[in-house]
């Protein structure tokens, strides 16, 4: 049998299993890839928040990539939790060393507001890691922490993308889930190569179970690139299937729940 394509997520993994490492293989599974991971720091993590966080030493997270690339390969790369300039900066120079796409979720504070992300590493971020990225997708806050532009309606998103997209990203999605006001019915994405525009439209659901949805967009994205989709066609792909995950969204402990990672599987539509 051939093997699937395959994906490299470089992340922290999330004890609670609804983020990070955890969330983006759940997300490559469904989506029929085979998922693969850069383990970058270890959580102590739940429904509540992150109680702790321990980054791996750079050589750690230069050995696990190297492993994998050199041996068997990828068709797409995802990256996530990277808490340090050091590391940040590791993480460049491996994946602009490597030949397939790069999908980067600039992670700067977890659904609850917990930092992590060093402060210190958000130039790193700009000068070094945006450079190499196929695909990059902030969340409002951190279009604000990276550019420091403020979205407060969609106008404002491309103004936002064009921001990000002077860091030298090919391609940027801004992720207007957290807009408020306006078409409050739905959630709102725009993706853009600062020539060709696409906005990005799904239902909102009222569902408060949200964790993971960041990580689990651009898994899904990175999923879709090494399926030999093109970037718009695999972004409006991988907004469909975090539209369903959201939507299936459930309870765990007594906090925010995740997103249902599971859901196209059972429904036969994956």
């Amino acid at each position: 049998m051939n093997a699937p394509p395959r994906v490299l997520t470089v992340a922290g993994s999330d004890s609670g299993g609804g983020a990070g490492i955890q969330a983006d293989l759940k997300t490559m599974l469904a989506l029929g890839v085979h998922g693969m991971s850069v383990l970058t720091a270890v959580t102590a993590q739940n429904s509540l928040g992150v109680q702790g966080a321990w980054e791996l030493p750079v050589e750690a997270v230069r050995a696990q990539y190297r492993s994998v690339v050199d041996d068997i390969g990828v068709q797409a790369v995802k990256t996530g939790m990277l808490s340090s300039a050091e590391l940040v900066g590791t993480v460049a120079d491996l994946l602009a060393g490597t030949d397939a796409p790069a999908v980067v979720d600039p992670v700067g504070v977890s659904k609850h507001g917990d930092a992590l992300l060093a402060a210190s590493a958000l130039d790193s971020v700009r000068t070094k890691l945006l450079p190499v990225a196929t695909v990059v997708t902030p969340n409002l806050d951190e279009v604000a922490q990276l550019t420091g532009v403020r979205v407060a309606s969609e106008q404002d998103m491309r103004r936002a993308a064009a921001a990000v997209l002077e860091f030298g990203p090919r391609w940027v999605v801004i992720k207007g889930g957290h807009l408020a006001g306006g078409a409050s019915e739905e959630a709102v994405d725009l993706l853009t190569d600062g020539t060709e525009e696409h906005w990005l439209r799904a239902p909102r659901h009222d569902n408060r179970h949200t964790h993971g949805t960041g990580c689990t967009l651009a898994s899904a994205i990175a999923s879709h690139l090494a399926r030999g989709h093109t970037v718009p066609e695999a972004v409006s792909a991988a907004k469909t299937y975090v539209t369903g995950a959201l939507a299936s969204g459930f309870a765990l402990g007594g906090g925010i729940g995740p997103v249902d990672h599971g859901w196209a599987l059972r429904r036969g539509e994956a």
